[in-house]
């Protein structure tokens, strides 16, 4: 059950769901703001929350707002893009011959057949950074695996338009966003470290934070690195 309350001029959207505490949360890229509460909670004590978080909230928006953003991709000579938090200059080859993308030194080669336009050319670069970060995870998986005394069953990468990562607890199943292949590793590890800590307290209560203390001393320290980088260039819907 969806529902909206109003704050001046922030609009919030309010979610009833079988969970014990309330959760805020605002939202990249325009500060979308949401709250997720108990079924049992009243309206009036969820606007009564809200108007207490207030502060909060907008300083949360404006930090989304000041954070940068990359500017659109054309997929030509010398644009920058970035792996593993290094900048490549992309160098585009059309050969008559499969696609690929490789690496060298500070330059990343995109093969194309003759002719391909734009949006191919993303699919195959995207396809290019699903198939690093797929590469990249079970490693960090099995490290925490072992320190946190959880399984993940099944990881998925995909393009995420709101979230870096989610956790399914109950199917002990995590999803990465594609975009982590262009952040620094370590920002991948935070990131798969909090949604595998998920598994051990599915919201974000003291009990969360406390877990993530213990677990990763200085996870606010690549949160706020990752937040801090550019964002893709999109508008990203909810």
């Amino acid at each position: 059950m969806v529902t909206q309350i109003e704050l001046g001029d922030i609009t919030v959207d309010v979610v009833l769901k079988d969970i014990k505490n309330v959760h805020l949360s605002v939202y990249p890229p325009a500060g979308k703001v949401r709250i997720s509460a108990p079924l049992r909670m009243d309206i009036d004590t969820i606007r009564v929350f809200a108007i207490s978080k207030l502060g909060w909230i907008k300083q949360q928006q404006r930090k989304l707002q000041e954070q940068e953003r990359e500017t659109p991709r054309e997929y030509l000579d010398l644009e920058s893009h970035y792996v593993w938090g290094k900048r490549y200059l992309l160098k585009v080859n059309e050969i008559d011959e499969a696609p690929s993308v490789k690496l060298k030194h500070s330059k990343m080669f995109l093969q194309v057949r003759p002719g391909t336009d734009e949006k191919k050319k993303q699919a195959i670069l995207d396809a290019w950074y699903r198939e690093q970060l797929k590469k990249a995870v079970p490693p960090i998986i099995a490290k925490w695996e072992a320190l946190m005394g959880v399984k993940v069953e099944r990881f998925f990468v995909r393009k995420m338009k709101t979230k870096w990562g989610s956790c399914n607890h109950r199917a002990f199943s995590i999803r990465l966003n594609t975009d982590l292949a262009k952040k620094p590793k370590d920002c991948l590890e935070y990131i798969i470290v909090h949604e595998m800590a998920h598994l051990l307290e599915p919201t974000h209560n003291a009990r969360f934070i406390a877990l993530m203390d213990q677990f990763m001393p200085k996870w606010q320290f690549c949160r706020d690195k990752l937040n801090r980088l550019p964002v893709s260039h999109e508008n990203w819907v909810y």
